[in-house]
């Protein structure tokens, strides 16, 4: 059994993520903000966490950690010349700061803990470029920097990796599958002929989590339907 820290596990991929764990029958420590966390198990502990807030509090954080997955995430598509100096500073501070900050503050437990490893999201609009992303692709891009160098930082020790999923069926890109239209759309627009599941990331993540993947870090990985690759 190891000790897994979710931030931001009430819903999406980091939902998917705790419920793949805990059934693999590991211990979770997941946070939530808007949203409850649905999941009734012992073996899960559920922690209120604001990563926007002013000050930040991690008295939650156990002194051994096996793993920290760092969801929180938004999906803003503008315009380049819509972009707004505010909206770009809150995005990177959800998406890139509170990474950051959640990772300093986790370092003593995860190098407590037994082949640790940091799991974190990008997208597949960094590597690929889609038009009105420069906003969100700014902030992962900023992930994907951040990846390769706190892994090559924290090695041996620590693995750092992270996932560039494609569009995928979440709370957080519901205004882009609000129809069934929508969905049939953008599933053309992948060569699997499919938008992603929360599970589709989730089964990734856990991977990454685990002994298995004891040889990779410093690695972005395309879970996309083929889209960053393919030309069919």
């Amino acid at each position: 059994m190891k000790k897994y820290l979710i931030i931001g596990a009430s819903s999406g991929i980091g939902k998917a993520l705790a419920g793949e764990l805990l059934n693999q029958g590991h211990q979770v420590i997941g946070t939530h903000n808007s949203n409850r966390i649905e999941y009734t198990n012992s073996n899960l502990e559920s922690v209120h966490f604001d990563v926007m807030a002013e000050e930040l509090n991690f008295d939650f954080i156990p002194d051994e950690l096996d793993g920290l997955i760092y969801c929180p995430g938004a999906i803003k598509l503008l315009p380049f010349k819509r972009l707004k100096s505010e909206d770009i500073l809150s995005d990177f501070q959800l998406q890139v700061a509170g990474a950051v900050s959640v990772i300093q503050n986790c370092l003593p437990a995860l190098r407590n803990g037994v082949d640790p490893s940091i799991v974190l999201f990008s997208t597949v609009a960094v590597q690929s470029g889609f038009n009105f992303h420069t906003q969100v692709s700014m902030s992962k891009g900023a992930i994907e920097g951040l990846t390769k160098a706190l892994a090559a930082e924290l090695a041996p020790t620590i693995r750092v990796n992270a996932i560039a999923p494609g569009l995928t069926d979440t709370p957080l890109a519901s205004k882009l599958l609000n129809t069934s239209e929508k969905k049939e759309a953008n599933a053309q627009k992948h060569p699997m002929k499919r938008i992603g599941e929360p599970e589709d990331l989730a089964n990734m993540a856990a991977f990454l989590l685990s002994e298995k993947s004891s040889w990779i870090t410093g690695q972005i990985i395309h879970i996309d339907g083929g889209m960053s690759t393919l030309n069919t």
